[in-house]
């Protein structure tokens, strides 16, 4: 699992990259904020992280519970659920907007076409509405 890159994924550089594209200014990893988001927005007051499916147990075809070491597999995906949840909550006390966006919206058989996904991010950013996520075409 060393080999596994937990910043700078595919995902989040095309979502990086296309954001800039569109003149928005970030920074990257913030350590001075709860779970490093991949993506801070400090002028919006809003944070993006760009989930894998697999690590975060998202309920959509790119998940599949491993067969080898179930008990393993079952309290890391659980532990990194819960990591979630309260890095959520600290970023919400200190007042900013999350949003979330899937691998499965980005890659595989229900991913979205790419302007879409930086269309809305760009109304999730400019608007006001606290969280959001962003999912694959059938798991809308």
């Amino acid at each position: 699992m060393s080999g596994i890159k937990g910043k700078d994924t595919k995902p989040e550089l095309v979502i990086r990259k296309g954001l800039h594209a569109r003149g928005f200014r970030f920074r990257l990893h913030d350590k001075k904020l709860p779970g490093k988001p991949d993506l801070v927005f400090p002028k919006y007051k809003a944070v993006i992280f760009v989930h894998g499916c697999f690590w975060h147990g998202h309920d959509c075809h790119l998940f599949k519970w491993p067969s080898s070491r179930p008990e393993f597999w079952r309290n890391k995906i659980t532990r990194n659920r819960q990591k979630d949840s309260s890095v959520a909550e600290e970023l919400h006390n200190l007042g900013w907007r999350i949003l979330v966006i899937w691998e499965c919206a980005i890659k595989g058989k229900t991913r979205m076409k790419l302007d879409k996904i930086l269309s809305q991010v760009s109304g999730w950013l400019l608007g006001g509405t606290c969280d959001y996520q962003i999912r694959g075409l059938d798991d809308e």
